[in-house]
């Protein structure tokens, strides 16, 4: 298949990438490179990349309009893998504008580049987060998710429903997968692992909001990938039980499906903290803190669906994960 990775700079779009090149696609990924944080461990992501056959990168903004659809006609592309977006719920309340330009303008400029392509399956990331006030665990793609308590939330909720409108009116494959809380090599920086280690090897007290009593289901980032590749060979062919008087939210007529990708086995942010300090031999003040506004106090997925329909769920236990990206952490960092 020849596979258009979006945000393929990034930490999930690097991983996808990387499998996708290793069982023989060819991969085309774009990324704007943009300085949220350090551009120098985009551009490391990228070195993984480029000795991978079948591998080609190129300069883009999403939110250009026309950029990807000339990209897809031109290259061939069949099908897509969208990763590229504004990310960070805190960041969200004081660069709002980046959040509407990236995820809404350039979802819809997707959107229409796979349109006009006649795009096989479309699979996007949508987020945990879209769950917002929700409080009855664990989240269920069938939950009404219609109180979003960040902007980023909500970007990654119309995600959704404007993919829908695509699907219904066009035809066009789509699948959203929220995931939940991803971590492991090559993270985000402005993420928690990368936040704790930091504050762990320097012996500087770690700050821990809501006091420690969140509770998130850390999902490890070679699952995800392994979920995204599963959803990505299965093209959605809409719900011929579906029924307006009693909708399922996570399902449809059209060729429009939902999933969570999680390790359903959250962890008290406290124990989170000792793994992370197990991993890398070090223990650490606390400083504890009230509740970020945006957060989200607790994460919880029902995989369920994903399991039915592809026979898998993630399942790299929390110790194991925060191993593998200490080794990854003291390796690039030189410690």
């Amino acid at each position: 298949m020849r596979i258009l990775v979006t945000g393929v700079a990034g930490f999930i779009g690097m991983h996808v990438a990387r499998r996708l090149c290793r069982q023989g696609d060819e991969v085309v990924g774009v990324d704007n490179l943009n300085d949220y944080y350090e551009v120098s461990l985009k551009q490391a992501r990228l070195a993984q990349l480029q000795g991978c056959a079948g591998f080609d990168f190129m300069r883009l903004d999403i939110a250009e309009r026309g950029a990807l659809e000339r990209l897809c006609a031109e290259r061939g592309i069949q099908r897509v893998v969208h990763l590229a977006a504004q990310a960070g719920v805190r960041y969200s309340l004081e660069n709002p504008h980046a959040y509407v330009d990236s995820n809404l303008v350039g979802f819809v400029n997707l959107l229409e580049a796979c349109r006009q392509s006649r795009i096989e399956h479309l699979v996007y990331a949508s987020s945990s987060s879209v769950y917002g006030a929700n409080e009855s665990m664990p989240f269920r793609t069938g939950d009404n998710v219609d109180h979003p308590v960040s902007l980023y939330a909500a970007t990654k909720k119309a995600n959704e429903a404007l993919a829908h409108s695509y699907s219904h009116l066009y035809g066009l494959p789509t699948t959203g997968l929220r995931f939940f809380t991803v971590y492991g090599p090559w993270g985000r920086p402005d993420m928690s692992p990368f936040l704790f280690a930091r504050a762990i090897l320097a012996d500087e007290p770690i700050r821990v909001f809501n006091h420690g009593r969140h509770r998130r289901d850390f999902t490890y980032v070679d699952d995800i990938v392994e979920g995204v590749l599963r959803c990505l060979a299965r093209i959605p062919q809409g719900n011929p039980a579906w029924s307006g008087l009693a909708p399922d939210p996570a399902s449809s007529r059209a060729p429009w499906k939902l999933y969570n990708i999680g390790n359903s086995q959250p962890v008290e942010l406290l124990r989170y903290i000792e793994l992370m300090e197990q991993a890398f031999g070090r223990s650490t003040h606390k400083e504890l803190l009230p509740l970020q506004p945006g957060d989200v106090e607790h994460t919880y997925a029902d995989v369920a669906d994903l399991v039915r329909d592809t026979g898998y769920a993630p399942d790299t236990p929390l110790e194991q994960g925060l191993a593998r990206f200490a080794e990854w952490y003291r390796g690039y960092y030189g410690y």
